[in-house]
């Protein structure tokens, strides 16, 4: 085994005893590698593994932190906590979503179409699939056309596939300066270097991503135009159109991420809607429906699809055929369409628990969302706020998991909303709470 893997090992042994508690500073690298008599560059390669494995996270001028660590599920929130709370994961299920589930799959105890189901499926997917998820995609300013419909075997993959159909290996991917996590594992597993675009309250900012793009090449750029991952926010219709514009004028393709846009139930136009031929859309359903049910969809322009089929099929992502024959049956027979219903009401809900529990709490988010983005009272740092907050149970997730490149995080956490029981939700809520209003000297741990 390769020393830092072991090393890192060590470490993360150390962790999951709670020998290394959830904020607890390590030390700086030069000073780890002397007292571990390995080399700097092992040493680096150590705490990239820790945080890679989501144990440890980094901020600019500050070092490096344990995260919270991981708990047996369950409600607790007295200190000390053996239980979990979990505001870092968003897995939203509601009541009796597994019974019309049950309802959509009794077509496939047919023996012909569970046959069918059971076979080998390509990244094209069946005709039946491909209907049905262009009719689920479908939006204002948007028809997708079945023929063009490709699919992955779940959101990741489906970002992977588009990401690797665009940008090269040593190439460059633009990114909103606070982004999705998953991008930057995905941009590293391509050997592609994610680019950090600046956002103002709207959203990424043209004039920035021109910017990047003059400065060096990209070739592409993510993004995450509705319900953005982490703050919440939905980019209006005007910068969408001036984004198109500037994507147009750069000769740039975009890869929309609206894993989440079935929430809000409207609002503006998909950026593929305003620059068809310079966005590649993405989408999932493990988030309409359930977390254990996977299945990607692409939808490229009709010059990209080659490419994108290709990605898709070298890197191993399509989708199984049993995925798609109960997505197909799901979508056409109305149960997607009712408990997305469901889940829009539970997310709205959710959203006022949050509402009444952190009120005067500088929080952004959308009504609609099922996370928000919290920025702290100056006297807390992230990372502090997120061990007080682990110490009663609670898993929240600090802005330095979401920032690209070397910039200081913002003084913010992100939580989730859709795990918890409302209750359970609304008691963790007010624990966070009270943490703020305290002073991060008196929580420190003895």
């Amino acid at each position: 085994m390769d020393d830092f893997r072991r090393v890192a090992d060590e470490l993360a042994a150390d962790i999951a005893a709670g020998r290394l508690r959830p904020g607890e500073r390590l030390p700086p690298q030069r000073a780890f590698a002397r007292r571990r008599g390995i080399a700097g560059s092992t040493a680096n390669r150590v705490y990239r593994e820790l945080a890679r494995r989501g144990l440890v996270v980094g901020e600019v001028g500050r070092g490096t932190f344990v995260r919270a660590g991981e708990h047996p599920p369950g409600p607790a929130l007295a200190e000390p906590a053996d239980a979990r709370v979990d505001l870092e994961l968003n897995h939203p299920v509601v009541p009796g979503q597994s019974a019309l589930l049950a309802e959509g799959l009794e077509r496939l105890r047919r023996p012909d179409v569970l046959d069918a189901a059971l076979g080998p499926a390509g990244v094209a997917g069946t005709a039946a699939a491909r209907e049905a998820a262009a009719a689920l995609l479908a939006s204002p300013g948007l028809r997708p056309d079945p023929s063009e419909m490709l699919f992955a075997g779940n959101g990741r993959q489906a970002i992977a596939g588009a990401v690797a159909a665009l940008v090269p290996a040593g190439g460059r991917l633009g990114v909103e300066a606070l982004t999705y996590p998953v991008i930057k594992g995905i941009a590293a597993r391509l050997g592609v270097t994610p680019v950090p675009i600046a956002m103002d309250e709207h959203g990424l900012r043209p004039d920035a991503l021109a910017d990047a793009h003059r400065a060096a090449p990209l070739g592409a750029v993510y993004v995450q135009p509705t319900l953005h991952n982490p703050r919440g926010t939905t980019m209006p219709q005007e910068r969408r159109a001036e984004l198109a514009g500037a994507l147009e004028r750069l000769g740039l393709h975009a890869v929309e991420d609206r894993v989440w846009a079935f929430l809000p139930g409207g609002g503006p136009e998909p950026l593929a809607a305003h620059a068809p031929h310079r966005t590649v859309l993405v989408d999932s359903l493990s988030k309409r429906l359930a977390p254990g049910l996977s299945l990607g969809f692409v939808l490229p322009p009709a010059a990209l699809a080659g490419r994108v089929a290709a990605a898709l099929r070298s890197g191993a992502w399509g989708p199984q055929g049993f995925a798609l024959e109960a997505a197909a049956g799901w979508i056409t027979g109305g149960t997607v369409e009712k408990v997305v219903a469901a889940k829009r009401a539970d997310a709205a809900s959710r959203q006022r628990i949050a509402a009444r529990c952190l009120r005067g709490a500088a929080v952004r988010s959308d009504p609609g969302s099922y996370f928000c983005w919290w920025e702290l009272p100056q006297r807390w740092r992230a990372e502090t706020f997120v061990a007080a907050a682990a110490r009663r149970g609670i898993a929240v997730t600090p802005a330095a998991a979401f920032v690209v490149g070397g910039a200081a995080a913002p003084r913010a956490v992100r939580f989730g909303l859709a795990s918890p029981p409302p209750d359970v939700l609304a008691r963790a809520l007010r624990t966070l709470a009270g943490i703020a209003t305290g002073d991060p000297d008196d929580d420190a741990p003895d």
